[in-house]
């Protein structure tokens, strides 16, 4: 089993910044990858950004240049660091674990808005 606590979201005005983290905890070695997903009103959840246990980072282009996800192995964290947040960048993000036999597991996700 593998838990997922995710910490971080927030209200942030367009342009401004904020960091996610995903503190991991359970069976840690078993796992591939871990990623963050997000999920507006009536929109599908969707991939931002993941890294795999080598390191190997992956993200969807709308985030590209902007977000930032990095893996913390003393803390047992992954941390999304989000900049250049936009209104569309609103929704709420899950973090989520992936093992190596493709067992998936999803923290219970934190609201991030971006207005003005």
């Amino acid at each position: 089993q593998v838990q997922l606590v995710e910490s971080g979201g927030g209200l942030v005005q367009p342009g401004g910044s904020l960091r996610l983290s995903c503190a991991v905890s359970g069976s840690i070695s078993t796992i591939n990858t871990v990623g963050w997903y997000r999920q507006a009103p009536g929109k599908q959840r969707e991939l931002v950004a993941d890294i795999t246990s080598a390191g190997t980072t992956n993200y969807a282009d709308s985030v590209k240049g902007r977000f930032t996800i990095s893996g913390d192995n003393a803390k047992h964290t992954v941390n999304l660091q989000m900049s250049g947040l936009k209104p569309e960048d609103t929704a709420v993000y899950y973090c989520h674990a992936r093992t190596v036999v493709s067992n998936v597991y999803w923290g219970r996700g934190t609201q991030v808005t971006v207005s003005s």
